[in-house]
């Protein structure tokens, strides 16, 4: 018939939309039984184990600034110094996970894929364990501040696992408001440097105090390094980081800020204590993270940055001490 016609109209092709969410996430099918559960691995993993030297540098530089007062090492509370610091660390590092995983910031992330995101874990079973090593943290205070009966430093630590749970948790994170390296400095710079020269000593020396602003320092040029490999993921989710605010090129002079920094202060403190020179040593893996920083051309080349940065800011502490004690 003359109104049929033989040929067939053909249907426009559907545009291919672009993939979105984290590449290196496994997909996920509408099953939850078929996703792979998390291992041991991946739950080391997500403790970030490259951040913990940040929580063991301030307990050696205010170690080594007590012994200026007082001749006696006491071991056992630097040991819960420690154990305060890093338990601490690992919490904020889980909550994160859990915070960030159920708002889908890190649908966006490029790096390794997280164990909320990926539903590799129950975000019910990642805030658990951030809030047993927030528990392991708080009994671990307590038993300083039973032994030194400075009963005042409960408040503190009240505060810092409070402003551990809102660097990413609750209604308005300040993490996702540019605070995140005040946070970090006051709190693995200031008072877990000065925190732990106080419990021994009883006094705070002026060597503390610079230790401290040094050891800060070096843990925001940690949290550059990372947020600035997640810039772009961030902005995208609307987590306002101050690397997100200032943009690439004031985040890497601000990082290099940051690594050089604490160097001068120590310079400053060789003229008193000679050993501090050695600290110099430490500046060779700080100054290939700034390279890295300045001439990366893969999001994840700055993980190898953010790495150098926790080996400098550790060794950084190591040698105060060691000039302390000498």
């Amino acid at each position: 018939m003359a109104g049929t016609s033989s040929k067939k109209r053909k249907r426009p092709t559907p545009k291919k939309q672009p993939a979105r969410g984290n590449p290196q996430k496994p997909r996920v099918s509408g099953d939850p039984a078929r996703v792979e559960k998390a291992t041991a691995r991946d739950w080391i993993g997500a403790a970030r184990l490259r951040t913990l030297p940040l929580a063991i540098t301030p307990i050696l530089i205010g170690t080594g600034a007590a012994m200026l007062v007082v001749d006696e090492f006491h071991w056992v509370i630097a040991l819960f110094c420690l154990i305060v610091s890093v338990a601490l660390q690992i919490g904020v590092n889980y909550v994160n996970d859990y915070s960030d995983g159920i708002r889908g910031t890190d649908d966006h992330r490029v790096g390794p894929a997280r164990l909320t995101a990926s539903r590799r874990a129950k975000p019910r079973t990642v805030l658990l364990v951030a809030l047993a090593f927030f528990a392991i943290a708080a009994l671990a205070g307590l038993a300083i501040t039973i032994r030194t009966q400075q009963w005042w430093l409960i408040a503190v630590g009240a505060v810092a696992i409070l402003a551990a749970w809102f660097y990413t948790g609750g209604k308005r994170p300040y993490g996702y408001y540019g605070l995140g390296e005040l946070f970090v400095f006051v709190f693995f710079g200031l008072v877990a440097t000065l925190g732990t020269t106080w419990v021994q000593a009883l006094a705070l020396p002026q060597e503390a105090w610079f230790g401290a602003v040094g050891a800060g320092l070096l843990a925001c040029a940690v949290l550059l390094a990372n947020n600035l490999r997640d810039i772009d993921q961030d902005r995208a989710a609307r987590k306002r980081t101050l690397t997100v605010l200032i943009g690439r090129t004031a985040t890497r002079w601000l990082f290099t800020l940051f690594v050089l920094a604490p160097f001068g202060i120590a310079a400053f403190l060789a003229l008193f204590y000679p050993i501090a020179w050695l600290t110099l040593l430490t500046l060779l893996p700080g100054l290939a993270a700034i390279l890295i920083v300045w001439t990366y051309r893969q999001p994840r080349e700055l993980v190898v940055a953010l790495g150098l940065t926790s080996l400098t800011s550790v060794a950084y502490g190591a040698f105060l001490m060691w000039a302390f004690l000498g």
